[in-house]
């Protein structure tokens, strides 16, 4: 192997600062049915299963994810709860103040946000998908199977065809 081809792979291969290998990303509704926190009710696997789901990642005072909340919203209203669901990950950025629980509170309520929150303040549902930005949504189809990750704000019309690609799917 040539040093360069070493190199690659080296660089290539997630490691945790311990060095030991990261697992690969899920791509499952799982991490989101074992959260333990939750703003809100938390939804039902039985909720989930059938239903086009977003998981939303992301922090309350992320300009990028601020940006994104107007289209999910418009989302949430367009499609039945039937048909769709949105569940919103919070995982802080600043953990000294944004993973309190009377603060994730306040702000559920001043942004109106109608849908579940699972409280992330130990990284393990950012961890389990491999999260590296916010916000990042991940769009699953109705067997539960990831379909589509968008990473970034100004990514609406992206997250629109996922949703209404999968929702006319049988």
């Amino acid at each position: 192997m040539t040093r360069r081809a070493l190199l690659s792979a080296v660089l290539a291969t997630p490691l945790l600062a311990g060095g030991a290998l990261l697992p690969p990303p899920r791509s499952d509704l799982e991490p989101i049915l074992a959260a333990k926190d939750w703003l809100g009710q938390p939804p039902p696997k039985a909720r989930l299963l059938g239903r086009v789901v977003l998981l939303d990642i992301f922090t309350f005072e992320c300009v990028n994810c601020v940006r994104v909340t107007p289209n999910l919203k418009t989302l949430y209203s367009e499609y039945s709860r039937s048909v769709l669901e949105i569940v919103a990950v919070h995982t802080p950025e600043v953990p000294s103040y944004q993973s309190r629980i009377a603060y994730l509170a306040q702000q559920t309520r001043a942004a109106e946000l109608p849908w579940p929150i699972a409280i992330d303040n130990d990284y393990r549902i950012w961890n389990a998908y491999g999260v590296s930005a916010w916000p990042t949504q991940f769009v699953f189809d109705k067997n539960g199977r990831l379909r589509n990750t968008i990473v970034g704000d100004s990514q609406d019309d992206a997250i629109d065809s996922a949703i209404r690609k999968l929702v006319v799917q049988p």
